[in-house]
């Protein structure tokens, strides 16, 4: 592990890794998306690497811009949108209940009055 990823390791915020990667940011869009932002940053760097074989400044700016993609996803769409978490894969709209049924399910619910 190289200095660049110690010193990542040791973050937990989001804010953390925004201050620590010198990328301006809106606080308003960080506070609401943190989990969402942090988390496809680790995709990014599962699918296009850590930059291994990269020198230190050119890693520090692949590792920026990956950060920088990442808030951009959640600037210009939703958690929901963009479905970086498993309850947002599994919300894609596939189930649906009918009137019907919530229907029934009211009456059954409902208490008897006793006029």
């Amino acid at each position: 592990m190289d200095d660049l990823d110690q010193k990542l390791s040791k973050l937990s915020a989001a804010e953390e890794f925004f201050d620590a990667l010198e990328i301006p940011y809106e606080p308003a869009v960080v506070h609401v998306n943190r989990l969402h932002i942090l988390k496809r940053f680790q995709q990014y760097l599962r699918k296009e690497g850590r930059g291994e074989g990269l020198d230190a400044e050119a890693r520090f700016v692949h590792y920026q811009g990956l950060l920088i993609r990442a808030y951009a996803d959640f600037v210009n769409s939703t958690p929901a949108e963009e479905k970086v978490f498993k309850v947002f894969q599994d919300a894609g709209g596939g189930k649906s209940i009918s009137l019907d049924l919530i229907k029934a399910s009211l009456g059954e619910r409902r208490p008897t009055s006793q006029n």
